[in-house]
């Protein structure tokens, strides 16, 4: 609806709070109008032209400036109407406003700098793919000082032993608390980023081939890494396959039977067998062979290795293997598309999303931490937290610990500026937080929770200065007020009275229903034949005063179910069906229409109807859009009485250029 399109034209258009950063200057600035008592300045109205018509031919000229102020006087008036309803103190509102804000805080609490260097580095190392082994010593993040002496002890002890020419896959097997390592000697093939933890990730990038990493912390514990090889990307691969499953355990008879199958069916394929066909028919993987054997996309460290490099060794799109065995079984793989890495602009978002869900994003938020707790002068009180942790009893292994198990705590546990964070306010964190996913000791809980919270306290700190640091957010979320409080104002005068108000949309259904008119109609039935014959019989049928379907009962048989079909019936004005378009519009049955596409078509005429006002039922959509428009006209002549508009035409025409 027109007045829905203004809406959002207009709803976007700017905000009453602006910042200096803008150009928005002060009270000195020119004042280009008012209305009532308030001043909308020259800067402040080119700062919202600019932004909402950039790049136009037309900017600046005068049918643009003097367009827009329009829109924009009227945008005021509105926004000052809804305010002195008091539309802004609704509950609705407020929490309308608060989820925004938090939504749009999100990309402001983040180390910008430091998140872009992390998406070109993936995207860097998305162009190699390294092979790597490794052993594995067992240590939670969160344990005691000591657990995590005795594993960093175990792994330098197990790395040492390497160097000194003892070999890695057996070392792995003998020692690596990683359980795949007993059969695979820690070897993990060939992977790309994105695809590890991102410290393991990191010692597999940055340690030379053929070399050993120094001991790498993760949340599984130490890691010592071997790289082994480093080549290009493959890129990602799009295959169907067909398989066979090779029972645990099979007996020789057994395995003789699955590479029997697995061979029949590759001399079906090269006897002209079509793959799909023989997936759905014989692939015993379920979930892809309905589709034909269809798989996703796939690159490096997706697929076992021996499935992986029998897919790339494929040289074309339809090439397919020769049987392929894997652990799981035998597989026929056929190649469907490859694609390289897409440039970095063309996969940015895509990276992004990923870092948000791996654990590099923790290094940003860790950094991000720092600046802020840096900006603000934090500081710890460690004697205050002891005290703290000597209430901590077992409960809290069960999530039983209460706050008023520590009365009387008021010390701070650490500050930001001159904001205090008592062992009182930690003591209800801990009750409230303590069911989360927590694990170790009482201390080691006690530790986990308070770094949580030291966390996020830090960051609703920085949350609560975002409209002072950063003028652009102030900006944007004075605008989502502004164009919230307008919804919610225009909602009640214009478009959900126009819909509730039966009595005054009739009445003004009554004064304009000379808009709504329909024009000559024609009522009838178009017939589709598929020759002249055809179309002749059923004329000679419907002569004999035969209904539509005998008409098509007695035409269309089982072998020729399509000879003729009803293809519309109802009532028609011009331009609305290309067959009665070509017709002389009078009662019975028109001449033949041959159709471009072949085929003749008829009309069968029942009625014809002179140009008639639609009733208010007909013509809704249309009386509605047109009486919102007319309620959105009138309000804005009563806001412009009670808020005389006043354009100074100097400042306007400084404006125009």
């Amino acid at each position: 609806m027109k007045t829905l399109y203004t809406f959002i034209m207009v709803g976007l258009l700017g905000s009453l709070t602006l910042g200096p950063a803008f150009g928005v200057a002060d009270a000195k600035d020119d004042v280009l109008f008012t209305y009532g008592k308030n001043n909308v300045h020259k800067a402040e109205f080119r700062y919202i032209y600019d932004k909402n018509n950039q790049g136009k031919k037309n900017a600046y000229s005068e049918a643009s400036i003097k367009e827009y102020l329009d829109l924009y006087v009227n945008f005021k008036l509105k926004v000052r109407e809804a305010e002195d309803l008091g539309i802004d103190t609704l509950e609705e509102i407020k929490k309308e406003l608060a989820t925004y804000r938090k939504q749009l805080a999100k990309s402001y609490l983040v180390d910008r700098e430091v998140n872009e260097q992390l998406l070109r580095e993936a995207y860097e190392r998305l162009q190699e793919e390294v092979k790597a082994r490794h052993i594995l010593i067992n240590v939670g993040l969160n344990a005691m000082p000591e657990d995590t002496l005795v594993a960093h002890e175990k792994i330098l002890n197990i790395r040492k032993s390497i160097v000194d020419g003892k070999d890695f896959g057996e070392t792995a097997k003998e020692l690596s608390e990683d359980p795949s390592a007993k059969e695979n000697g820690g070897d993990l093939g060939y992977f790309t980023a994105l695809q590890m933890v991102y410290p393991f990730e990191n010692a597999a990038f940055n340690t030379p081939v053929g070399q050993i990493s120094k001991p790498v912390r993760t949340r599984f514990g130490y890691h010592i890494v071997k790289t082994e090889d480093r080549r290009k990307s493959r890129g990602q691969i799009l295959v169907a396959h067909i398989f066979i499953k090779i029972p645990k355990n099979a007996k020789p008879e057994q395995l003789t039977a699955t590479q029997s199958k697995i061979d029949d069916i590759y001399n079906k394929l090269e006897a002209g067998g079509n793959f799909e066909q023989l997936a759905k028919q014989f692939s015993e993987d379920k979930t892809s062979a309905s589709s034909g054997g269809n798989l996703p996309w796939f690159g490096a460290g997706r697929m076992v290795a021996a499935f992986e490099n029998a897919a790339f060794s494929l040289k074309n799109n339809g090439d397919y293997s020769k049987p392929v065995n894997t652990e799981y079984g035998w597989h026929i793989i056929k190649r469907l598309d490859k694609k390289d890495l897409p440039v970095y602009d063309e996969i940015k978002d895509e990276i992004k999303k990923k870092i948000e869900r791996d654990s590099r994003s923790e290094v940003s938020k860790k950094m991000f931490l720092k600046k802020i707790q840096k900006e603000n002068e934090f500081k710890e009180y460690p004697k205050a937290k002891a005290k703290l942790l000597e209430k901590i009893d077992e409960s809290i292994l069960k999530s039983g610990w209460k706050a008023n198990m520590a009365p009387g705590m008021k010390d701070p546990l650490f500050t930001l500026k001159d904001q205090k964070y008592s062992q009182e306010k930690f003591a209800k964190y801990i009750e409230r937080n303590q069911r989360k996913r927590l694990k170790g000791s009482k201390e080691e809980r006690f530790n986990q929770l308070y770094a949580m919270w030291v966390t996020d306290e830090s960051l609703a700190f920085e949350e609560n200065q975002l409209e002072d640091k950063y003028p652009e957010f102030k900006s944007l979320m004075g605008e989502y007020r502004d164009g919230i409080l307008l919804f919610e104002l225009t909602d009640r005068k214009v478009w959900s009275k126009a819909v509730e108000d039966t009595t005054g949309l009739k009445s003004y259904y009554d004064t304009q229903k000379g808009k709504y008119m329909w024009g000559d109609r024609l009522r009838g039935t178009v017939f589709r034949c598929v020759d002249k014959e055809t179309a002749d019989s059923a004329k000679a049928l419907l002569g004999k005063n035969l209904s539509n379907a005998e008409v098509l009962n007695s035409i269309n048989t089982s072998d020729q179910p399509n000879n003729i079909r009803i293809e519309e019936d109802g009532t028609f004005e011009k331009e609305q069906n290309l067959v009665v378009d070509q017709i002389v519009w009078k009662m019975g049955l028109s001449r033949n229409v041959t159709r471009e596409e072949g085929g003749v078509s008829f009309v069968k005429v029942t009625g014809l109807y002179e140009a008639e006002p639609k009733t208010l039922d007909e013509a809704k959509g249309y009386v509605v859009a047109d009486y919102q428009e007319h309620l959105e006209k009138e309000w804005l002549k009563k806001l412009r009485s009670k808020y005389p508009v006043k354009v100074n035409d100097e400042v306007l025409k400084s404006l125009m250029k």
